[in-house]
Parts: structure tokens; C-alpha cells; sequence
């Protein structure tokens, strides 16, 4: 598998076309400048998969964007809004909703931490779409990329809930961690993980057996 060097990050302005998110590859770094939409709500998540099931419109059109699992606290005060900062939120609670999401609603980038399951994996490569793994308590970092609220919708919710889109300049860096041609970095660490284990549980059992004959 052919990757950049640590070094090289792709700096990549949204919404994007189908072509250039194919060419991204698992390990590959990027920063994203433009328009994000994000939220960390399962009510929020259940809401858009059925609007993407039923073919309805959300306030907000994130085809060719991005939608990320970033927390985001947003202060109001004096009529203006104020996006306080972003923490990425772990992606695995949303498995459920993520392939109506992908398939309907036509984002190119989602991404958070923690990565996506089998049939989402597969319907980001039907779709031409990559998952960005941010950095776990990386907020300090990524907040600097916050430039300010575009629009704000579903504000029943509290503000982490909410349908936010947010613009920002060179979010990241992110790693590609599953991409468009359904290579995933968490399955390969998986699948690695798997091949030791009859190591490790012999290394165990011997250490079991000189632990009693001492």
C-alpha cells in the first residue's frame, strides 16, 4: 500500500468532487478548509438517516462536504454566535445511521475518532467517501481552525446535538483512516492483533505453568 510521507499533508478546500476523495489513501494526512457540518447527537443521527431514507431535504446540504463526529459548544451573546471550540467524538456510537447518512445525503469526508463497522466501510467505497480519524483529546489543536458558525439548525437540541456548520481553516491534520477503495486502518490493526493472540496466550499459559512450579 503506497502512502505519503508523515510529512506531506493534503490541504483540501470543501466541498469536493468524487475524483479527488478517491485519490486519497489510507495513512494519508490532510487539514480541511471550508464549510463543516458537524454534531455528536443520536437523536440528530436518527433524524438525517430518515430524511436520507425518505428523500427529504436536511436545512443544510452536505453533499460533496463534510460531516464529522466533532463536539462543539457554540456561546450566543449580543445576537452572535461563537464556536467555542471542537473534540472529536467517537464514531462507533452512530454505525447505525451512518450508511442511510452516507448513501442519501451524499457527504465525501465524515470522520470523529474510533473508526466506522463493516457495512459502513463498504458503503463509503460504493460512494466515494473517506473516514478522517482526529486526534483524541487534540481539542487545543483543532479549536485554532474554528473561524465562526454558518448556520445552526435543530436548536431544540443542546448545542453539541445540534445540526452545526461551521467555517474553518485547515482543520486537522486528520489521517485517512478508511478510504474510498475500502482499505480501513483498523481493520489491518485488527486483523494484526488476531495473528498474535495464539502467541500471547501461549506466552501466558508458560508463565502460568513456571508461576505454580515456583
Amino acid at each position: 500500500m503506497n502512502k505519503l510521507p508523515h510529512s506531506a499533508v493534503h490541504e483540501l478546500a470543501l466541498p469536493l468532487d468524487e475524483h479527488r476523495v478517491r485519490a486519497l489513501r489510507v495513512g494519508e494526512l490532510v487539514c480541511l478548509s471550508g464549510r463543516v457540518t458537524v454534531s455528536i447527537g443520536i437523536p440528530t443521527h436518527q433524524r438525517m438517516a430518515e430524511a436520507a431514507v425518505q428523500g427529504k431535504p436536511l436545512p443544510v446540504d452536505i453533499r460533496g462536504g463534510a460531516f464529522l463526529h466533532l463536539s462543539t459548544y457554540v456561546r450566543e451573546r449580543d445576537g452572535l454566535c461563537e464556536p467555542v471550540y471542537l473534540n472529536p467524538s467517537t464514531s462507533t456510537r452512530y454505525n447505525a445511521w451512518m450508511p442511510a447518512i452516507v448513501r442519501g445525503l451524499g457527504p465525501r469526508i465524515v470522520g470523529g475518532k474510533g473508526g466506522l463497522n463493516d457495512e459502513s466501510v463498504a458503503t463509503l467505497q460504493e460512494c466515494g467517501c473517506v473516514y478522517l480519524s482526529f486526534l483524541g483529546g487534540g481539542s487545543p489543536l483543532l479549536s485554532r481552525a474554528l473561524r465562526g458558525v454558518h448556520s445552526m439548525h435543530w436548536t431544540e437540541y443542546i448545542s453539541q446535538f445540534r445540526l452545526l456548520t461551521l467555517d474553518v481553516q485547515s482543520l486537522g491534520p486528520a489521517t485517512v483512516a478508511i478510504d474510498a477503495q475500502g482499505q480501513s486502518i483498523y481493520q489491518s490493526v485488527a486483523t494484526r492483533a488476531q495473528a498474535r493472540m495464539p502467541d500471547i496466550l501461549a506466552q501466558m499459559a508458560k508463565a502460568r505453568v513456571v508461576g505454580s512450579l515456583g
